[in-house]
């Protein structure tokens, strides 16, 4: 499957890239966020910075699922800030613009205590919106936290959504996640170095999310971050293998560590690795 033109109307499931970017302060690639939208539905997952815009984005160009005010869902794979950045923009801008339900939040350990922090320390604005001439909702800005565990962590008409443990550094708690709904199933992997659990997560999956860094320009960086990115993320040759025995229908490379190489430098990396299903390097606003 090829990336379909951000203007095109989401079938009953799609994947919408909001955000493909890493700490590196690319202004072409805001902070890793991504919408799977089932039947005018948007189920977040991750916020990094700029997510907001990048929906209002989104919407602009077709995408209706995604207005600021509609976006009252998102389940975080970890709490690195890179993914989380975003939480109060998340929180706050669709309040300010007539959001009235709370969001509501899925993720590991921790992600209660950091949006019980964030609401504490945009108190005073609360306080002046509400209690000042503002016409102001009560409710909007409110958070609903659910620290979830492993299976099963939500489940409405549209979709089941199944949180799935994967290893990312030091991190104590990381999840990926799959969404079934609208006759897709779409896998994120989160922040992981290689790991079977994505493989049994995905498993013949429409569409595996995947986040990637350059083995070729792996070399050039210096050794403490070697150590860091072989423990925490996977590179191009371990994303092929691993891809090879899950069988996604489309590998979605996201979260990418350039290093100077490109998207055309990583494809022909996982290419050259032996992998010959179908694949794409995201850019932000890509439908899939």
């Amino acid at each position: 499957m090829s990336q379909t033109p951000a203007a095109t109307k989401p079938s009953a499931a799609a994947l919408v890239v909001l955000g493909t970017g890493t700490p590196n302060a690319d202004p072409d690639r805001s902070g890793p966020a991504l919408a799977v939208v089932v039947n005018g539905t948007a189920y977040l997952v991750d916020a990094g910075p700029g997510i907001v815009r990048r929906a209002a984005a989104a919407q602009r160009q077709g995408i209706e699922a995604l207005a600021p005010k509609l976006l009252d869902k998102v389940f975080v794979t970890h709490l690195h800030s890179d993914h989380t950045v975003g939480l109060p923009d998340l929180i706050f801008t669709p309040w300010v613009l007539e959001r009235e339900k709370p969001l509501t939040v899925y993720g590991p350990p921790g992600v209660k205590a950091m949006t019980d922090h964030l609401e504490a320390a945009y108190a005073e604005d609360i306080r002046v919106r509400v209690d000042g001439a503002e016409p102001a909702n009560e409710t909007g800005y409110r958070v609903s936290a659910h620290e979830v565990d492993t299976g099963v962590v939500y489940r409405d008409t549209n979709v089941v959504v199944r949180a799935f443990a994967v290893p990312h550094g030091d991190w104590k708690v990381a999840y990926g996640y799959r969404f079934e709904g609208g006759g897709r199933s779409i896998v994120v992997s989160g922040d992981t170095r290689a790991s079977d659990a994505v493989v049994r997560a995905c498993n013949g999956c429409d569409v595996l999310v995947h986040e990637v860094y350059s083995a070729e320009r792996f070399v050039t960086r210096p050794p403490e971050w070697q150590r860091y990115h072989r423990a925490a993320h996977t590179s191009t040759t371990e994303l092929a293998a691993l891809a090879a025995r899950a069988h996604p229908k489309l590998l979605l490379l996201y979260h990418q560590l350039f290093w100077g190489t490109d998207d055309d430098g990583l494809l022909r990396e996982i290419r050259a690795a032996g992998y010959t299903g179908a694949v794409v390097s995201a850019k932000d606003l890509g439908v899939y």
